[in-house]
């Protein structure tokens, strides 16, 4: 994991139950930040607080669908209270519902759209004050290599990972004069619980058209977030960083 001091930094992760949201929520931790994780199993979520504190770094959990404007401007005040000003926002959350497009239902479709894209603005614009008026921040968005390039089966998923590089490019310009920058990843095969029902076979498929010839893991994911997340970065706005292993390019 690369060295980044974010003392004194609050950041908030969503989707920061399980994968790739609890390995940037843990690498933030471990930095030094203070983490609002933001996730919709209170179970789940409340173990991955537990484990990020027990390793002795500073998170709370907070319930809320991000797809739910309302539950988000919620949390966000209630977030707000109890940190005082929001830093570093990661917007992690998303969820898929892969079918052939012409057999995707309108369900099937607006839960994806309403999570993956309409739940990243919503919790955008519910932080993005903070940043402003502290003239301070790092907005970090999770797209995807759907984004990029499409995927047989995740037209929804798609459709909306792109709408998230586009989102990302436009606030990037907003807020640069506040010296709040806004970046995207879009991560390749990551090994995640999601991932790790796939068969074997498939997923040895997918290895061989890796040229690094591994499947990701949340920690890479995590890496490329504290650069984004540091100091380092600030001249760095507007970019989406693909972390594939070369499997696109």
């Amino acid at each position: 994991m690369i060295q980044v001091d974010l003392t004194g930094k609050n950041a908030v992760v969503t989707g920061a139950t399980r994968g790739i949201g609890l390995g940037v929520a843990k690498a933030l931790a471990k930095a030094g930040a203070a983490v609002a994780c933001i996730g919709t199993n209170q179970e789940k979520l409340t173990a991955s607080v537990e484990g990020i504190v027990a390793d002795g770094g500073n998170a709370k959990a907070y319930i809320c669908n991000v797809a739910d404007s309302a539950a988000v401007a919620e949390t966000a005040k209630t977030i707000l209270a109890d940190f005082g000003k929001i830093d570093i926002l990661v917007n992690n959350a998303g969820i898929t519902r892969d079918m052939l497009m012409r057999r995707i239902t309108d369900e099937q479709w607006n839960d994806v759209i309403n999570v993956n894209l309409s739940g990243t603005f919503y919790v955008t614009r519910a932080f993005v004050e903070s940043m402003r008026k502290s003239k301070w921040g790092r907005i970090i968005n999770i797209a995807s290599i759907s984004g990029l390039i499409g995927n047989k089966g995740q037209a929804n998923y798609s459709a909306s990972k792109a709408g998230v590089i586009g989102f990302t490019r436009t606030i990037s310009k907003e807020l640069a004069n506040r010296n709040i920058t806004a970046n995207a990843i879009c991560p390749g095969f990551i090994d995640t619980d999601m991932t790790a029902v796939l068969d074997p076979i498939y997923i040895q498929g997918l290895k061989d058209h890796i040229p690094m010839g591994r499947i990701g893991v949340p920690e890479d994911i995590a890496n490329a977030v504290l650069f984004f997340a540091s100091p380092d970065s600030s001249f760095v706005t507007g970019q989406i960083l693909t972390v594939d292993g070369g499997m696109i390019y």
